[in-house]
């Protein structure tokens, strides 16, 4: 178990070495002597867990699947907020992530397939907005498979615009705004009030309560509060909601 920890680790230490050095040279102009000189390690650690650089960003582009945290939300539209919210904040903090989202996007002569991200987020929102659908979360005549392949889209072209402008320190409030914008025509109408798009500070709560647990090893962290609308019925502000998706007969699935 300890040998696997120490794998883990090291494997780990590459990443973020070799992220680092993308993010200052680009991957043409990258090499492994410098990912090894950020990292530490020896040729021979390197070469253990990826034989070329091609592999190494291989893995950063793969890496991306790992910030698709699905949400447990009983409103799946506050769970697809929740992920973008989550993922637009890792963007910011994560270095591995960040790396992982320009070799996708950027055009170099890392030459492997690029697409694969793109589905793996659309078939988590899709997903996730089938089930708002059978919910009766969604506005009659709403295709789950278009507004998916809309958010996938407009949260790349919306974190590339907030990356150019100003270093991705304004993402969240960027995403806040998309959701904004976007929720009034494909939610029903009692829903939207409840939702929450205050993705700044539901970052926040989130960030303060991993930081709880780290200072508190076992300690439980504190869960974002869910939205009223996710709240069960006879507590007050999710009952016109309810009745709201009760009124609507849910669209049948795509």
């Amino acid at each position: 178990m300890a040998q696997q920890q120490r794998a883990i680790r090291t494997r780990r230490m590459i990443l973020e070495a070799a992220a680092a050095t993308f993010d200052e040279l680009g991957y043409d102009g990258a090499s492994t002597t410098e990912i090894l000189s950020r990292s530490g390690l020896t040729r021979g650690a390197l070469y253990h867990h990826f034989p070329s650089k091609e592999a190494i960003a291989a893995a950063l582009v793969a890496a991306q699947d790992e910030a698709l945290v699905i949400p447990t939300h009983t409103v799946k539209l506050q769970g697809v907020i929740d992920l973008t919210a989550e993922y637009a904040f890792r963007l910011q903090t994560d270095s591995v992530l960040r790396a992982g989202v320009r070799l996708t996007v950027e055009q170099t002569s890392f030459s492997q397939p690029k697409i694969a991200p793109y589905q793996g987020a659309a078939n988590v929102i899709g997903s996730l907005l089938r089930g708002a659908q059978e919910r009766g979360e969604l506005l009659p005549g709403v295709r789950p498979q278009e507004v998916t392949e809309f958010i996938v889209g407009a949260f790349t072209g919306i974190q590339l615009l907030s990356q150019v402008y100003d270093n991705r320190r304004d993402l969240l409030h960027r995403v806040s705004a998309m959701w904004r914008f976007l929720l009034p025509g494909i939610a029903v109408p009692g829903l939207v009030p409840h939702l929450d798009t205050d993705i700044e500070r539901r970052c926040a709560v989130n960030a303060r309560a991993r930081q709880d647990a780290e200072a508190a090893p076992g300690a439980t962290p504190e869960a974002t509060p869910e939205p009223a609308a996710a709240r069960p019925a006879g507590t007050g502000a999710s009952e016109p909601v309810a009745a709201a998706s009760r009124r609507r007969e849910p669209v049948k699935a795509d």
